[in-house]
């Protein structure tokens, strides 16, 4: 695998990250309305898990210019 291929993945995983971390969230809203408060509060972890998920393949992306 060249350097820009996986550079390439990485930016995809963040991207792909992102778009489930949104509907991760609407989905949590909906639970709440649905009243199923833990399945909401899961949702929510999951959507933070994502976040910081995507927060470290950015470092690794910063990581290519070191």
């Amino acid at each position: 695998m060249s350097r820009e291929r996986l550079k390439g993945l990485i930016e995809h995983w963040i991207e792909h990250n992102e778009e489930h971390r949104a509907r991760f969230l609407e989905e949590a809203e909906e639970a709440e309305r649905l009243g199923l408060e833990a399945v909401s509060e899961r949702l929510r972890r999951a959507a933070e898990s994502l976040g910081e998920a995507s927060k470290w393949l950015r470092e690794a992306l910063k990581a290519f210019n070191q």
